[in-house]
C-alpha cells in the first residue's frame, strides 16, 4: 500500500454513520501517517461539525433521504440527487482517491456511485443487522461489505461479505479495572447495584418517561440510577438528581458509567450494541420504533436470539417492565448467563480488521 494512500470517507446522518467513519480514518492514519483523507457527507447533518471537531476536512453534498410521506423534501430529491453526483464527480476527479469507503445513510450513495462508474475500489461497513437503502444498493459494485451480524447474505453478495463487528472506542475494551473510578466520579455507593440508562446523547423520550414512572419502584428495590437523559430533556429531568440518582444531560467517561453498572438499559442502535457486546453486563433492550425498517428491534433481535440480553418493546413498557426488572435484577443466574452470552458476541478487533480488508483491496488492484 502506498504511503500516500488517498481515502475518502462517506456516510452521516446520524452518529451510528459517522464515528465508524471517524474510527476507521484514525486507523488509516495510525499506520500511514502520509495518508489525504476526506471526509464526504450530507450538507445540513451533523457530520458537517462532528467531523471537523474530529480533525478532518469534509465536504458536504445536497442531499436527503427520501420520507415516507409526500413532502417539500421528496419533490426536491431529484433535483438533490443530481446536484449531489455532479459535486461528486467533481470530487473524485480532483482527488483521485485510491479507494472510497462508506459507512451507511444516504449521503454517501452519491460518492460510491461515481466511484464505482470510475472503477475505484470500494468498501462498504455495514453496521446494522438489517442494513439501510444505501449500502443495499450500492453493494452489488462494492469490493468488500464489511459487516457486524450473520445472516447478512440474505441482501449482499455473500462472497464480498466479511464479519469484522463495528468499530467502538478503545478505552471500552478493559473497564473491570475502574469500577472505583467509576463509583468516585458519579458519586455511587459500591455497596448498591447500578442502573445505568442510555438513550444517546439527545435523549430518548420514551425512556425517560418510563424512569420517571418507575423511580420509586427502582430505588425501592435498593438500586442507584446514573440517568443519561438526554441534552433536549435535562431541564424537565434535572429535577430528580438526589443520592441514589444521578441525572445527567452527557456522560463524558461512558467507560467509567459501563465500569460502574451492573445493569444497563439502552436502546439498540449499532454503535451501542456494538460497545455493550464488549463491555459484557446485563442489558434491557428498549430499541427505537421510529427508525428506518424497525432496524434497532432487529439489532436488538439477534442479541436476544442468542440469550445475550432481554428486550421489551415500547408498547410492552407499561405491562411487563416491572416484572421484567424485578426478575433479572432478583436473578444472579440470569445476570452471569447474559453476560457470559453476550460477551460472546464481542468483536473487539473490528477497526483494525476492517483496515486490513481495504489493505487486501488495494493489493488485489
Amino acid at each position: 500500500m502506498s504511503k500516500g494512500l488517498k481515502v475518502i470517507l462517506s456516510g452521516g446522518g446520524t452518529g451510528g454513520h459517522i464515528y465508524p467513519a471517524i474510527a476507521i480514518a484514525k486507523e488509516i492514519e495510525k499506520r500511514y501517517p502520509d495518508s489525504s483523507i476526506l471526509f464526504v457527507g450530507a450538507s445540513d447533518r451533523m457530520e458537517m461539525q462532528k467531523v471537523p471537531q474530529a480533525g478532518y476536512e469534509i465536504i458536504g453534498l445536497w442531499i436527503s433521504g427520501i420520507q415516507r410521506k409526500l413532502t417539500w423534501s421528496n419533490l426536491m430529491f431529484p433535483f438533490k440527487l443530481l446536484s449531489s453526483l455532479f459535486k461528486s464527480r467533481k470530487i473524485i476527479k480532483q482527488i483521485k482517491p485510491d479507494i472510497v469507503i462508506g459507512t451507511g445513510g444516504f449521503a454517501s450513495g452519491p460518492l460510491l456511485k461515481v466511484a464505482n462508474d470510475a472503477d475505484i475500489p470500494t468498501l462498504l461497513q455495514e453496521q446494522n443487522s438489517y442494513p439501510g437503502i444505501t449500502n443495499k444498493w450500492l453493494a452489488k459494485k462494492a469490493d468488500k461489505i464489511c459487516v457486524a451480524y450473520d445472516g447478512l447474505d440474505r441482501f449482499f453478495p455473500e462472497n464480498k461479505i466479511v464479519k469484522t463487528g463495528n468499530p467502538v472506542r478503545q478505552d471500552l475494551i478493559e473497564i473491570d479495572s475502574k469500577k472505583e473510578e467509576g463509583f468516585h466520579k458519579f458519586n455511587l455507593d459500591s455497596n448498591k447495584k447500578i442502573l445505568l440508562v442510555i438513550g444517546g446523547s439527545l435523549g430518548a423520550r420514551r425512556i425517560n418517561q418510563l424512569i420517571e414512572s418507575e423511580l420509586d419502584f427502582i430505588t425501592a428495590l435498593g438500586i442507584q440510577i446514573i440517568w443519561q437523559c438526554g441534552k433536549l430533556y435535562f431541564e424537565e429531568y434535572k429535577k430528580y438528581n438526589s443520592e441514589n440518582v444521578q441525572v445527567l444531560q452527557f456522560i463524558d467517561r461512558m467507560d467509567l458509567a459501563y465500569a460502574s453498572a451492573d445493569i444497563i438499559i439502552s436502546r439498540a442502535g449499532a454503535g451501542s450494541v456494538s460497545e455493550l457486546c464488549i463491555v459484557g453486563k446485563p442489558v434491557l433492550f428498549i430499541p427505537s420504533p421510529n427508525v428506518a425498517e424497525d432496524h434497532q428491534t432487529k439489532n436488538a433481535r439477534a442479541i436476544v436470539d442468542e440469550q445475550g440480553a432481554l428486550m421489551l418493546k415500547e408498547t410492552e413498557l407499561d405491562q411487563n417492565f416491572e416484572e421484567t426488572f424485578k426478575t433479572l435484577v432478583g436473578s444472579e443466574e440470569i445476570q452471569h448467563r447474559l453476560s457470559n452470552n453476550i460477551r460472546k458476541m464481542a468483536l473487539p478487533k473490528a477497526t483494525s480488521d476492517i483496515v486490513d480488508e481495504i489493505e487486501k483491496i488495494l493489493k488485489i488492484k
